[in-house]
């Protein structure tokens, strides 16, 4: 019982701040932070985590498992390999709806800052962005397979260049407070998935 407690807990720290640390980034969020956030004591908070590392890798396990969930549901809507690739612009061209993802994307926010200086977070990029990068690559060689997308595409060159302009547009739409980068490089993203089609 004291163990469900405990994992009850330490959900709940985790699903109170993972906003915080998305939109404050690891180095930015405080204790204190923390504490506000969730409405613990520090004594609760370290009774349940080791240390600030600990709560930032299972903030961003939570907050990217909840960007994969969305996606996942919406890829296996659609049979057509097309159509399930352009889950990712359609998405990204309306974050405003979810909000997981009004405060940012996980990956680019937890990239720009877990380089040298937290590695622990900077292999739980490194393995979300392999996870990303291979979900493409198995939708593009299923689409071939399935003749719905052109015979001899790269699939490693679809998923660079899909992750690369969605998180580009991502960080100028953050930067400059609009979305007007953001639907140019959707749009551009969208027919470049279409022109994939046989």
């Amino acid at each position: 019982m004291k163990t469900q407690k405990s994992e009850n807990t330490k959900q709940l720290i985790i699903e109170k701040t993972s906003t915080v640390f998305n939109v404050k980034g690891y180095a930015g969020t405080s204790i204190n932070d923390v504490m506000k956030a969730t409405g613990l004591s520090k004594g609760c908070i370290y009774g349940n985590f080791e240390n600030k590392d600990e709560i930032a890798l299972g903030v961003f396990d939570h907050n990217f498992g909840k960007v994969t969930q969305h996606m996942k549901e919406r890829i296996l809507a659609t049979e057509n390999s097309i159509e399930r690739l352009l889950v990712y612009p359609w998405t990204y061209k309306n974050y405003f709806r979810y909000p997981y993802l009004q405060a940012g994307c996980p990956i680019l926010n937890t990239a720009t800052e877990a380089d040298d200086t937290h590695p622990l977070l900077k292999q739980r990029v490194q393995k979300a962005l392999d996870f990303w990068k291979t979900s493409i690559e198995n939708q593009v060689k299923r689409g071939m397979e399935r003749n719905e997308i052109k015979a001899g595409t790269d699939p490693t060159e679809i998923a660079v260049v899909m992750i690369s302009m969605i998180e580009g547009a991502f960080m100028q739409a953050k930067v400059n407070n609009h979305m007007t980068e953001l639907n140019i490089a959707m749009t551009f993203l969208e027919k470049l998935i279409k022109d994939l089609r046989v």
